[in-house]
């Protein structure tokens, strides 16, 4: 079982937006999966840290700017929008806005914010990290901040991959715990 130290720890949920859930220009398999188990977490933390992908039209990911992805996240856009079902005290809640340069990427919600400055200044030790997707922006973040110094707990029914190729998010999973990382579930946090 893992106590929660509401001084020390914070819920960090990356990316839980429309165009990452079913029906989304970038859809996550079952990406909406993860929103009842962040609300059941989210009350028992004092600090929530939330990102959201926010790009601009041109952003160097999109395809029609050489990159991999379809146009998604694109700033102030109904996709960029966090879900609708997601309850966050947004009073509390700090927002981390991802990608906004044109051209640079960024996955990790350490790149190019600043996440750990905020964190940092919250006294915040240990972090349990939830969201979409697991292969991509998930782990960038949890090794970014394995990097900075932090602990982290992926809670692994909080998360979902897109799966690019089948196996990529076992794979992304192994590598965050290679890295320090732990992993558990919502019913052995609270």
């Amino acid at each position: 079982m893992i106590k929660i130290n509401p001084e020390k720890d914070a819920l960090v949920v990356v990316d839980v937006q429309n165009d990452f859930c079913p029906g989304g220009a970038l859809a996550v398999p079952e990406g909406n999966r993860v929103v009842p188990v962040i609300n059941g977490l989210a009350p028992h933390f004092k600090h929530v840290f939330y990102t959201q992908d926010w790009h601009p039209a041109s952003h160097i990911s999109f395809k029609e700017q050489g990159g991999i992805w379809p146009p998604h996240c694109v700033a102030d856009t109904k996709g960029a929008a966090l879900h609708p079902n997601l309850r966050l005290d947004f009073e509390k809640a700090v927002q981390v806005k991802k990608g906004v340069e044109p051209d640079k990427e960024a996955y990790s919600g350490f790149q190019r914010t600043d996440l750990a400055e905020r964190l940092r200044k919250a006294n915040i030790k240990r972090l349990m990290v939830t969201g979409l997707a697991t292969d991509y922006c998930v782990k960038s973040t949890v090794l970014d901040a394995l990097k900075a110094g932090f602990k982290v707990i992926v809670v692994k029914d909080a998360i979902r991959g897109v799966e690019v190729k089948p196996g990529d998010s076992a794979a992304a999973l192994d590598e965050m715990t290679r890295a320090g990382a732990r992993v558990s579930r919502f019913s052995d946090i609270i």
